[in-house]
This record gives C-alpha cells, sequence and structure tokens, in this order.
C-alpha cells in the first residue's frame, strides 16, 4: 500500500514523503519483527486467541510504545485498547519492552493468569483501561481526555478501534462528544483490516464513510498506511498541532507478516498448530514486517 496522508477537508493536503529525523527505523522493525513473533507463539501455546487483528495493528502500537508511551513514567501518555480481543498485540509490546517475561507471555488465557484474552488493568498494572465490550473503549478514552483537561495534564490519550468496531452506536456517541468538546489531547487510531469475524466489514455493516462522520461530528481525520511508521509519524504531528480529536485511518492488513494469515477472516479468532506456528516464525524471521 502506498497511501499519501490524506485530510479529509475542502481540499486534500498533500504530503512529501520524508524520512523522519528522529525515528530510529532499524529499532521499529526489529520490535514489530519481534512483537509480532510474541503475538503468534502466545496464541499457539494457549490454543485460542486473535492473531489476525492482532497482527494488523502491530505497527501502530510498535510505533506509540517506541515513540510516545513510555512504560517507566507515572505520567505517561495512555492508551486504551478498545479493539481489547487484540490483547495479544498489546501484551507483545509489554513483553518487547520488558514488563513481562517470555514465561508470563506464554501464560496467554490460562486460569490465574494475568494475561486473559482481553485486557484487565487489575492485574496488569501497565494496561490503562479494561477493554473487550466493543464500542465501549472510545468512550473511556473520551472521558480520560476529558478529565485530563480539566486537571491541566499534558499527557496524550491513545484509542485504538476495529473498523467492525464502528458498528457499535456507542463509538458514536463517544465521538460526538469528543468533537463537541474539542479534545484535542485525544488521537484514535481506527485499524482498517477490512474483515471482521464473520467476513468482510463492507458487506456486513461497514459504509466506508467514517472519515466524513467523525468530520461531521467535528473531529481532524487523516488516511495512512497503517503499516508505515513514517506516515504514522507524520499524522500523529498533525494530531498533536491540532485543537480537535484526531482520527487517524490506518489501512492495514489482517494476518500481516504471516503469508497464510493474511487478508483471511477465518485467522480472526483461531490458533496457530504447531506446523502452521514454525511457518510463521520463519516468515517473520525473514521479512519482518
Amino acid at each position: 500500500m502506498n497511501f499519501r496522508i490524506l485530510v479529509y477537508s475542502g481540499c486534500k493536503r498533500k504530503y512529501t514523503k520524508r524520512r523522519i529525523e528522529n525515528m530510529n527505523m532499524h529499532l521499529l522493525d526489529s520490535h514489530s519483527r519481534q512483537a509480532r513473533r510474541n503475538i503468534v507463539e502466545m496464541v499457539a501455546a494457549a490454543g485460542s486467541g486473535h492473531p489476525g487483528g492482532s497482527l494488523s495493528c502491530t505497527d501502530i502500537l510498535t510505533w506509540l510504545y517506541d515513540s510516545r508511551i513510555d512504560l517507566k513514567r507515572p505520567d505517561r501518555d495512555r492508551l486504551v485498547l478498545s479493539k481489547g480481543h487484540a490483547a495479544p498485540a498489546l501484551y507483545a509490546q509489554l513483553a518487547v519492552h520488558d514488563r513481562i517475561t517470555r514465561d508470563e507471555m506464554l501464560t496467554l488465557r490460562r486460569l490465574g493468569s494475568p494475561l486473559q484474552g482481553h485486557p484487565n488493568m487489575e492485574d496488569l498494572p501497565d494496561v490503562d483501561m479494561s477493554t473487550g465490550s466493543l464500542g465501549q473503549g472510545l468512550s473511556a478514552a473520551v472521558g480520560m481526555a476529558w478529565a485530563d483537561r480539566y486537571k491541566g495534564s499534558e499527557r496524550r490519550i491513545w484509542c485504538v478501534c476495529g473498523d467492525g468496531e464502528l458498528e457499535e452506536g456507542q463509538i458514536w456517541e463517544a465521538a460526538m462528544a469528543a468533537g463537541k468538546f474539542s479534545l484535542g489531547n485525544l488521537t484514535l487510531f481506527v485499524d482498517l483490516n477490512g474483515l471482521q469475524i464473520a467476513g468482510a466489514v463492507s458487506e456486513i455493516g461497514g459504509d466506508n464513510q467514517y472519515g466524513k462522520a467523525l468530520q461531521a461530528f467535528g473531529w481532524q481525520v487523516l488516511e495512512i498506511d497503517g503499516h508505515d511508521f513514517e506516515q504514522i509519524e507524520q499524522a500523529v504531528l498533525e494530531a498533536e498541532a491540532d485543537s480537535r480529536p484526531t482520527a487517524i485511518l490506518c489501512h492495514t492488513v489482517k494476518g500481516k507478516g504471516v503469508s497464510f494469515m493474511e487478508n483471511q477472516a477465518g485467522w480472526h479468532g483461531k490458533a496457530p498448530n504447531a506446523m502452521q506456528l514454525q511457518e510463521a516464525l520463519i516468515q517473520l524471521e525473514e521479512t519482518g514486517k
């Protein structure tokens, strides 16, 4: 995919492709590759989970945890993973940044493990919001952003939703509130991988009018390739410079990085067997993203 950053407005501004000076591209690629390996390993060990949507949002989370969310700082930015079934993508980042051990990572979904199928803030201190009921995470993020602005906090709230999740009515109630109160400290990443558990989003409930709807509610809306770190960086800089809440529509590939999982709705919620795991790990070692 080769998307420019597009801005939903009367005229679309064009951006020149450039390398962001303060980014370590090699480190980002390395962390992204390791996170993807972590995802397939933990889902395989659990025998269940959601690899497809976890792999599609990996580059978004990699950029955030490498560039904006410093897990060692108590006053750091906050993340709400509204698509909570993609918890392996979040746990993979915690492992990359040494917040959980490899042995802990491989306890995904086990009885008594803090790494359940959906993130639980009561079990893991680095989880900022318990999520899993689709549509509710953005409401929580709006509340956090509103509270931070009231308190004068300079931290930002980042939220990640799925495109199938945008079929939930609560998403639009939250979006309307964020726009009305100009919550410029809130940024929403929409993981547009085009597939949900029952098939193509476009055939089930999506109408590809998300950008226009969010703009109508007072949001700045950007559209990028969600696997391109430079485009993610440029979009975030746009978000941080605007007084409105920003939605970044990220075109992604479900199952990104594992050829037999890519663009396959069947891998929304299925674990690889031993042979498939080894094939996936080989591919991720060779190709990274």
